[in-house]
């Protein structure tokens, strides 16, 4: 099966085209960088812990290329830790220069069952809508991802559900965490709230909160987009899987004329 970056030691990993971005062909979309991250992050923490926030930030353009990856504890605790994993880019010329960090919340986990509530009802997926994607030929990180839109909605959001089709590290195993990391960086895509064709929207970063840990590898992805008047937007989405809503994302934007 296809993947995203091949492992070439502990912290080396060599990028593939399916992380290839569909803003510009030398760089990476911002999903798979994301879910390597948090891999590294998963690696290192307690297993009486779950993640409850997942912070990307994009550092600067991440080119196709090699890869080093270290992960530490920021803010040890018992019941609340902090943990970073941050990617640089091999260079020719000089030292590897940091492309993406992501900073994780872990909390130790504890039975609440009996005062669970959902913010959202589940949602649940209809037909399969055209899909009108702006990129859907970009290949790439595109053909990485199996899309299925979902008809209008009436607030005015719209909804794909969404299958990571390629593997994060060969044929490694990928946590349902990981494989949520892989799809959720579309939400600005599917949020769309201006033409691409006139506009170029980048995500500077890439903010997850998660109630729930997410299961299975289907995510729904309810997202909206709003542009300021002075070249700064921001999108938000509902996130979810096949067993309801699991959290939300939100990613800033700089907004301009192509």
């Amino acid at each position: 099966m296809s993947c995203y970056f091949h492992r070439l030691g502990a912290d080396h990993f060599a990028s593939t085209d399916y992380t290839r971005s569909n803003w510009n062909s030398e760089i990476q979309h911002g999903s798979p960088p994301l879910a390597l991250l948090t891999k590294a992050i998963e690696d290192i923490m307690s297993d009486r812990m779950r993640i409850g926030r997942l912070t990307l930030d994009i550092l600067g353009a991440i080119p196709i290329a090699e890869m080093r990856v270290q992960a530490r504890v920021e803010r040890p605790g018992n019941r609340i830790a902090m943990l970073s994993a941050e990617m640089s880019a091999e260079r020719p010329d000089g030292p590897p220069r940091a492309v993406a960090r992501v900073t994780a919340w872990a909390l130790a986990t504890s039975d609440t069952a009996d005062a669970a509530t959902d913010r959202y009802p589940p949602l649940t997926e209809g037909p399969t809508a055209p899909l009108e994607l702006h990129w859907k030929d970009a290949g790439g990180y595109i053909e990485s991802v199996e899309w299925r839109p979902q008809h209008d909605l009436s607030n005015g959001a719209k909804a794909y559900w969404m299958s990571p089709i390629a593997n994060l590290v060969d044929d490694e195993p990928t946590t349902a965490l990981q494989r949520l990391a892989m799809v959720v960086d579309s939400a600005n895509g599917i949020g769309a709230a201006i033409d691409p064709e006139a506009f170029i929207y980048m995500n500077t970063d890439t903010a997850v909160h998660l109630h729930r840990a997410p299961t299975g590898r289907d995510f729904g992805v309810r997202a909206r987009g709003s542009i300021g008047p002075d070249g700064i937007g921001v999108t938000t989405a509902e996130l979810f899987d096949r067993d309801g809503f699991i959290g939300t994302s939100a990613q800033t934007l700089l907004v301009q004329r192509r």
